[in-house]
């Protein structure tokens, strides 16, 4: 097994069922459910010094998706080129996210969420096991779809154990 593939490894296993597409749909719902509970100063928390605030983290969530879906529709599409990786750090600190209603972080965050449902739930299943490269690393676009659901719920783990009993 590659680096690479250790490393997506872990969001995999975090997936709670063989059924990712619905899980995609309850951990959505989870993370919106869980910051609904937060009020605007508790979404400025962040648990360590240099750590992303409740507030930057969601955005992080958005963003991250964001790129996943771009991944996915290019592999979906037959799109040979090569993708770039991204830098989370740095997307991150131009964000602005702590600037922003954390109504509106959550509004957006369901709005890709649910653009993500609809392009996985629509693509055909011969299209999902199309290869694409991104950031150097051949991968599937099911794969990435799996990634945003693993991706997703390694983050709420770390909001529930690190943030939440901080609050």
């Amino acid at each position: 097994m590659t680096d690479f593939q250790k490393y997506i490894q872990r969001y995999l296993d975090l997936i709670p069922s063989e059924n990712w597409l619905e899980e995609l749909k309850k951990n959505g719902e989870q993370t919106v459910e869980l910051y609904a509970q937060l009020s605007e100063e508790q979404s400025l928390f962040a648990y360590a010094e240099g750590k992303w605030t409740l507030k930057e983290l969601l955005l992080h969530l958005s963003d991250t998706e964001r790129v996943f879906q771009y991944r996915i529709l290019a592999f979906l599409r037959g799109d040979e080129n090569e993708l770039p990786g991204f830098d989370e750090e740095l997307y991150a600190s131009q964000s602005f996210a702590n600037e922003r209603s954390l109504d509106s972080l959550v509004e957006e965050f369901q709005l890709v969420r649910k653009s993500s449902q609809i392009l996985l739930e629509s693509a055909q299943s011969s299209a999902l096991q199309n290869i694409g490269t991104a950031n150097g690393n051949q991968i599937y676009a099911e794969t990435v779809g799996k990634l945003i659901v693993g991706h997703n719920q390694h983050h709420l783990n770390i909001i529930r154990e690190r943030y939440l009993p901080e609050l």
